[in-house]
Protein backbone atom coordinates (compact mmCIF):
# COMPACT_ATOMS: atom_id res chain seq x y z
CA UNK A 1 0.00 0.00 0.00
CA UNK A 2 1.09 3.71 -0.70
CA UNK A 3 0.75 4.18 2.84
CA UNK A 4 2.78 1.61 4.50
CA UNK A 5 5.87 2.93 1.62
CA UNK A 6 5.17 6.48 3.13
CA UNK A 7 6.23 5.44 6.39
CA UNK A 8 8.84 3.65 5.40
CA UNK A 9 10.44 5.86 3.27
CA UNK A 10 10.09 7.97 6.50
CA UNK A 11 11.29 5.56 8.88
CA UNK A 12 14.07 4.86 6.35
CA UNK A 13 15.22 9.07 6.39
CA UNK A 14 14.80 9.10 9.98
CA UNK A 15 17.07 6.19 10.94
CA UNK A 16 19.75 7.28 8.45
CA UNK A 17 20.00 10.46 9.40
CA UNK A 18 22.37 11.74 12.44
CA UNK A 19 20.84 15.55 12.92
CA UNK A 20 16.97 15.90 12.52
CA UNK A 21 15.30 19.55 13.08
CA UNK A 22 11.41 19.82 13.08
CA UNK A 23 9.66 22.95 11.61
CA UNK A 24 6.25 22.15 12.71
CA UNK A 25 2.65 24.58 11.95
CA UNK A 26 -0.79 24.81 12.42
CA UNK A 27 -1.76 21.87 11.09
CA UNK A 28 -0.04 19.53 14.55
CA UNK A 29 -1.99 21.79 16.41
CA UNK A 30 -5.60 21.71 14.41
CA UNK A 31 -5.37 17.93 15.69
CA UNK A 32 -5.58 19.26 18.95
CA UNK A 33 -8.52 21.51 18.32
CA UNK A 34 -6.51 24.52 17.91
CA UNK A 35 -8.36 26.58 14.97
CA UNK A 36 -5.60 27.78 11.94
CA UNK A 37 -6.37 31.36 11.82
CA UNK A 38 -6.41 30.76 7.90
CA UNK A 39 -8.65 28.67 7.67
CA UNK A 40 -12.81 28.91 7.27
CA UNK A 41 -14.13 30.19 10.30
CA UNK A 42 -10.79 30.84 11.84
CA UNK A 43 -9.90 33.89 13.81
CA UNK A 44 -8.68 35.93 10.44
CA UNK A 45 -11.54 35.53 8.40
CA UNK A 46 -13.72 37.08 10.89
CA UNK A 47 -11.45 40.24 12.06
CA UNK A 48 -9.07 42.20 10.21
CA UNK A 49 -5.28 40.88 12.34
CA UNK A 50 -4.37 43.96 14.40
CA UNK A 51 -1.10 45.89 13.08
CA UNK A 52 1.28 46.15 15.77
CA UNK A 53 1.50 50.09 14.99
CA UNK A 54 -2.32 50.21 15.69
CA UNK A 55 -1.92 48.34 18.85
CA UNK A 56 1.05 50.73 20.08
CA UNK A 57 -0.72 54.03 18.91
CA UNK A 58 -4.05 53.06 20.35
CA UNK A 59 -6.30 52.47 23.28
CA UNK A 60 -8.97 50.88 21.30
CA UNK A 61 -6.91 48.72 19.60
CA UNK A 62 -5.37 47.42 22.48
CA UNK A 63 -8.76 47.33 23.99
CA UNK A 64 -10.03 45.03 21.21
CA UNK A 65 -6.98 42.60 20.67
CA UNK A 66 -7.11 41.95 24.46
CA UNK A 67 -11.09 41.18 24.04
CA UNK A 68 -9.94 38.52 21.26
CA UNK A 69 -7.29 37.30 23.25
CA UNK A 70 -9.87 36.48 25.96
CA UNK A 71 -12.16 35.40 23.88
CA UNK A 72 -10.27 32.66 22.22
CA UNK A 73 -7.66 31.76 25.24
CA UNK A 74 -10.46 29.05 26.53
CA UNK A 75 -9.98 27.15 23.18
CA UNK A 76 -5.73 27.32 23.81
CA UNK A 77 -5.97 26.51 27.32
CA UNK A 78 -8.50 23.17 26.55
CA UNK A 79 -6.09 22.27 24.18
CA UNK A 80 -3.65 18.93 24.97
CA UNK A 81 -1.07 17.51 23.31
CA UNK A 82 -1.50 14.90 20.12
CA UNK A 83 -0.18 11.89 18.63
CA UNK A 84 2.15 14.29 16.76
CA UNK A 85 3.73 16.81 19.25
CA UNK A 86 4.26 13.26 21.46
CA UNK A 87 6.31 12.21 18.67
CA UNK A 88 7.76 14.96 18.06
CA UNK A 89 8.86 14.83 21.61
CA UNK A 90 10.21 11.40 21.42
CA UNK A 91 12.42 12.56 18.43
CA UNK A 92 13.81 15.00 20.82
CA UNK A 93 13.92 12.79 24.18
CA UNK A 94 16.18 9.90 21.77
CA UNK A 95 18.22 12.56 20.94
CA UNK A 96 17.54 11.81 17.20
CA UNK A 97 15.95 15.31 16.93
CA UNK A 98 18.33 18.46 18.17
CA UNK A 99 15.14 20.88 18.55
CA UNK A 100 11.91 22.22 17.00
CA UNK A 101 11.44 25.35 15.48
CA UNK A 102 7.35 26.56 15.49
CA UNK A 103 5.54 29.01 13.75
CA UNK A 104 2.88 27.62 16.24
CA UNK A 105 2.31 29.74 19.24
CA UNK A 106 0.39 27.63 21.72
CA UNK A 107 2.95 25.65 24.21
CA UNK A 108 2.20 22.61 23.04
CA UNK A 109 6.02 20.87 22.36
CA UNK A 110 6.59 22.02 25.59
CA UNK A 111 3.46 20.63 27.41
CA UNK A 112 4.53 17.39 25.51
CA UNK A 113 7.82 17.28 26.84
CA UNK A 114 10.19 18.89 24.57
CA UNK A 115 12.74 21.24 27.54
CA UNK A 116 12.17 24.93 26.55
CA UNK A 117 15.54 25.24 25.18
CA UNK A 118 14.67 23.07 22.30
CA UNK A 119 11.91 24.63 20.89
CA UNK A 120 12.57 27.87 19.13
CA UNK A 121 9.72 30.08 19.08
CA UNK A 122 9.30 32.32 15.77
CA UNK A 123 6.03 33.67 16.24
CA UNK A 124 6.06 34.27 19.91
CA UNK A 125 3.95 32.84 22.58
CA UNK A 126 0.28 33.55 23.45
CA UNK A 127 -0.16 31.26 26.85
CA UNK A 128 1.63 34.25 28.89
CA UNK A 129 1.75 38.22 28.04
CA UNK A 130 4.82 40.42 29.03
CA UNK A 131 5.87 43.90 29.47
CA UNK A 132 7.29 45.61 25.57
CA UNK A 133 9.45 47.18 27.22
CA UNK A 134 11.09 45.60 30.55
CA UNK A 135 9.97 41.89 29.37
CA UNK A 136 8.73 41.52 33.13
CA UNK A 137 5.94 38.46 32.70
CA UNK A 138 2.01 38.49 33.17
CA UNK A 139 -0.37 35.48 33.81
CA UNK A 140 -3.47 35.47 31.57
CA UNK A 141 -5.27 34.45 33.73
CA UNK A 142 -4.73 37.45 36.08
CA UNK A 143 -4.74 40.15 33.34
CA UNK A 144 -8.06 38.44 32.19
CA UNK A 145 -10.03 39.05 35.91
CA UNK A 146 -8.13 42.78 35.73
CA UNK A 147 -9.47 43.68 32.40
CA UNK A 148 -13.48 42.17 33.49
CA UNK A 149 -13.51 44.82 35.50
CA UNK A 150 -13.19 48.04 33.34
CA UNK A 151 -11.59 46.29 30.07
CA UNK A 152 -8.86 49.06 30.66
CA UNK A 153 -5.37 47.66 28.32
CA UNK A 154 -3.22 46.20 30.74
CA UNK A 155 0.06 48.20 31.44
CA UNK A 156 3.02 46.98 33.32
CA UNK A 157 3.29 47.40 37.37
CA UNK A 158 6.98 47.76 37.29
CA UNK A 159 7.49 50.10 34.52
CA UNK A 160 4.49 51.42 32.92
CA UNK A 161 4.64 50.14 30.06
CA UNK A 162 2.47 48.53 27.42
CA UNK A 163 1.21 44.67 28.09
CA UNK A 164 1.29 42.25 25.27
CA UNK A 165 0.87 38.65 24.62
CA UNK A 166 4.02 37.32 23.94
CA UNK A 167 3.28 36.56 20.28
CA UNK A 168 4.70 38.50 16.89
CA UNK A 169 2.27 40.55 15.43
CA UNK A 170 1.48 41.74 12.25
CA UNK A 171 4.20 45.26 11.78
CA UNK A 172 6.45 43.56 15.03
CA UNK A 173 9.79 42.80 14.10
CA UNK A 174 10.66 39.08 13.95
CA UNK A 175 12.65 38.24 17.04
CA UNK A 176 15.95 38.05 16.18
CA UNK A 177 17.43 35.57 18.49
CA UNK A 178 15.01 33.19 17.65
CA UNK A 179 15.63 33.31 14.27
CA UNK A 180 19.41 33.49 14.33
CA UNK A 181 18.89 30.24 16.48
CA UNK A 182 16.46 28.40 13.90
CA UNK A 183 19.12 29.37 11.17
CA UNK A 184 22.17 27.56 13.12
CA UNK A 185 20.00 24.98 13.47
CA UNK A 186 18.74 24.58 9.97
CA UNK A 187 22.05 24.96 9.01
CA UNK A 188 23.35 21.85 11.17
CA UNK A 189 20.34 19.41 10.05
CA UNK A 190 20.86 16.65 7.86
CA UNK A 191 17.27 15.77 7.71
CA UNK A 192 14.68 18.66 7.76
CA UNK A 193 10.80 17.79 8.56
CA UNK A 194 8.18 20.06 7.80
CA UNK A 195 4.54 19.50 9.86
CA UNK A 196 1.89 21.31 9.25
CA UNK A 197 3.12 24.25 7.49
CA UNK A 198 1.65 25.32 4.77
CA UNK A 199 5.23 27.47 4.35
CA UNK A 200 3.27 30.35 2.63
CA UNK A 201 4.70 32.78 5.99
CA UNK A 202 8.49 34.51 5.68
CA UNK A 203 10.57 34.85 6.49
CA UNK A 204 9.62 31.78 8.46
CA UNK A 205 8.97 29.47 5.51
CA UNK A 206 12.93 30.40 3.88
CA UNK A 207 14.31 27.47 6.89
CA UNK A 208 13.23 24.48 4.73
CA UNK A 209 14.60 26.07 1.76
CA UNK A 210 17.66 27.14 3.53
CA UNK A 211 18.09 23.52 4.20
CA UNK A 212 17.69 21.89 1.18
CA UNK A 213 20.23 24.27 -0.25
CA UNK A 214 22.36 23.24 2.17
CA UNK A 215 21.88 19.67 1.30
CA UNK A 216 19.86 18.43 4.04
CA UNK A 217 17.04 15.90 3.17
CA UNK A 218 14.11 17.29 2.97
CA UNK A 219 10.21 16.29 4.23
CA UNK A 220 7.47 17.84 3.86
CA UNK A 221 4.07 16.42 5.83
CA UNK A 222 1.07 18.28 5.22
CA UNK A 223 -2.08 17.51 3.93
CA UNK A 224 -2.41 20.13 1.18
CA UNK A 225 0.22 20.68 -1.16
CA UNK A 226 2.71 23.54 -0.13
CA UNK A 227 5.11 25.62 -2.17
CA UNK A 228 8.08 23.38 -1.37
CA UNK A 229 6.65 20.18 -2.83
CA UNK A 230 9.11 20.37 -5.74
CA UNK A 231 12.19 20.36 -3.98
CA UNK A 232 11.25 18.05 -1.22
CA UNK A 233 12.79 14.69 -0.53
CA UNK A 234 9.57 13.28 0.18
CA UNK A 235 6.06 14.81 -0.10
CA UNK A 236 3.39 12.98 2.64
CA UNK A 237 -0.14 14.50 1.76
CA UNK A 238 -1.17 13.20 5.49
CA UNK A 239 -2.47 13.75 8.84
CA UNK A 240 0.25 14.89 11.15
CA UNK A 241 0.05 12.92 13.87
CA UNK A 242 -0.85 9.56 12.27
CA UNK A 243 2.27 9.95 10.32
CA UNK A 244 4.82 10.78 12.86
CA UNK A 245 3.31 8.57 15.46
CA UNK A 246 3.64 5.26 13.08
CA UNK A 247 7.19 6.45 12.11
CA UNK A 248 8.74 6.52 14.95
CA UNK A 249 6.42 4.79 17.15
CA UNK A 250 4.23 6.52 19.47
CA UNK A 251 0.39 5.78 20.48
Amino acid sequence: MAADRDIAALERLLREARRVVLFTGAGISTESGIPDFRSPGGLWTRYRPIDFGDFMQSEAARREAWRRKFATDPTIRAARPNRGHRAVAALVRSGKASSVITQNIDGLHQESGVPEERVIELHGNTTYAHCLDCRRRYEIAALRLAFEQDERPPCCEACGGLVKTATISFGQPMPQEAMRRAERETLAADLFIVAGSSLVVYPAAGFPELASRNGAALVIINRDPTGLDAIADLVLNRAIGETLGAAVGVD
